[in-house]
């Protein structure tokens, strides 16, 4: 954007913002009941941003009481899919209207670079919340065919009262590929922010009580995952909890159900995922491109990155020339830098977590051919591993930073072999230039998304989520995510004729 071109663009329009910094209940932003706060940081600087409202269990009831009444009023849930449709419409254009303050307030609270949230993270949630909208008075129910004497109606009805826990890597968008499809459906919404990037999810939820969703329909719930997180879990009065974040976080939730309600529970978890390239790989250097893409995007920090690159053992050498030569483009600084592609570490905590694979990495006496290093204790440059085996955590376990492993195979079958010897099974890409090859090796692997020659998630219009320990109970985006929002009911009516 033209008023964003520089890093004195940005920063002065973060002064210029005006941090939210409570809880939003029942269409109003409240403190939390108990009064407490907790400081959330600016990850680039480790200064203090705002002090957020640290709700505990008590705020969570109440969202979820409003969430309730809110629902069995039918203020939203019952509203005709054309006007529910309206608002979405118009909190999109709201946003539209917000875009640049967004994708600046996103950078300020997540590290994330600025020139991200303006190109991706901002317009992409918008889409997808335009796109849930659009769909609402598209997507028509059934009958079933049981003959002359009766008619069976198979409709949808919104499941009721919904949880959405997110993660900080994708603050908004996260947020809108839960609240997209749950508003779309009917349903009433507290969502829990991750602690660690709150501010952007507090301020959608504002604008949308501004474009006409109702009070109570939408609630934001700040505070952590013990205080906030686990009582939403254990709610009698939720009906379903969609989860994004690790699979150990993940697991609480279904013990959570578990032990209430058996509400049900959508996860997307961790990944662990493949680049494979093969030797027959038309164009090195757009390969080179997307796997470094496919690793570096958003600092790591994201569950479908493929940190793992499996290369043939003949086009290894030509593939790494390449990418040494491509890598300069990844630079690292300041995230409020229009010019910076890699920003900071989401926290301290995780700064350690990733530079701990950088050690191991030594300790293991890999070569590592590019990067390694760190920077005031907030930065990891982009990095390549290379010689990893099988054996070694770099290859088994989600760094969740900018760290590419390299590890070789000779033939097909050990190339699916190594893609598919992980318990997670999120995402994978496959660089091939023969059509047979690509559609053979996307079905071996056990993931939920395959790119091909290319890496990505798709877009709005297909699902999302993982086989194995990456998912469970259903999918983000599409119309698919809509199953996990709403109930199918069967109406059985009897047409026969009287024997009168």
């Amino acid at each position: 954007m033209k008023q964003l071109q520089t890093l004195n663009d940005v920063t002065r329009l973060a002064h210029e913002l005006t941090l939210p910094d409570k809880a939003f209940i029942n269409g109003r932003f409240a403190p939390a009941r108990s009064s407490k706060t907790l400081t959330t940081y600016n990850p680039a600087t480790g200064e203090a941003i705002v002090n957020l409202a640290a709700c505990d269990e008590s705020d969570v009831n109440a969202a979820v009481s409003t969430a309730r009444t809110a629902f069995e009023a039918g203020s939203w849930s019952k509203l005709a899919p054309g006007e529910r449709k309206a608002v979405l419409l118009k909190l999109a254009a709201l946003m539209e209207q917000q875009l640049a303050s967004l994708a600046v307030l996103e950078s300020l609270d997540s590290g994330k670079p600025v020139s991200e949230c303006l190109a991706v993270d901002v317009p992409e949630t918008i889409h997808v919340l335009k796109w849930h909208a659009e769909a609402i008075d598209k997507l028509y129910d059934h009958t079933a065919p049981v003959g002359n004497n009766a008619m069976a109606l198979i409709v949808r009805e919104p499941i009721g009262v919904v949880g959405c826990v997110l993660p900080w890597n994708f603050p908004l968008l996260m947020l809108a590929w839960k609240i997209g499809p749950a508003l779309a459906a009917g349903c009433s919404v507290v969502v829990k922010p991750a602690e660690q990037t709150s501010l952007t999810s507090l301020r959608v939820a504002e604008l949308a009580f501004e474009a006409g969703v109702p009070a109570g329909v939408l609630n934001i719930v700040t505070g952590t995952g013990k205080e906030v997180g686990e009582p939403i879990g254990l709610h009698p009065d939720i009906d379903m909890v969609s989860f994004t974040g690790s699979t150990a976080t993940g697991r609480r939730f279904l013990h959570y159900a578990a032990e209430s309600n058996l509400k049900k529970v959508v996860l997307e978890c961790g990944g662990k995922n493949p680049a494979l390239v093969f030797n027959d790989a038309d164009d090195i250097a757009a390969v080179a491109g997307h796997v470094l893409n496919g690793a570096f995007w958003n600092m790591g920090e994201n569950c479908s990155a493929t940190s793992r690159l499996l290369v043939q053992e003949d086009v290894k050498e030509a593939l790494l020339a390449e990418m040494a030569k491509q890598i300069g483009n990844w630079t690292m600084g300041n995230p409020f830098d229009p010019r910076n592609r890699l920003g900071a570490m989401i926290s301290p905590e995780h700064f350690s977590k990733v530079s701990r694979y950088l050690d191991i990495a030594r300790q293991e006496g890999l070569p590592i051919l590019h990067g390694g290093n760190t920077k005031q204790g907030a930065y990891v440059q982009p990095t390549i591993i290379d010689g990893v085996t099988p054996e070694s955590a770099l290859f088994r376990e989600e760094i969740f930073g900018p760290v590419l492993c390299v590890t070789t195979f000779k033939t097909e079958g050990e190339a699916i072999a190594l893609a598919n010897d992980t318990p997670y099974g999120l995402a994978a890409s496959v660089y091939t230039g023969k059509l047979n090859r690509a559609i053979r090796v996307s079905r071996a692997i056990r993931a939920g998304t395959v790119t091909v020659n290319c890496f990505g998630e798709g877009d709005a219009t297909t699902p999302f989520g993982g086989y194995r320990q990456s998912g469970f109970g259903g999918r983000d985006k599409s119309v698919f995510a809509l199953d996990q929002y709403t109930e199918l009911k069967t109406i059985w009516v009897d047409v026969a004729e009287d024997d009168a």
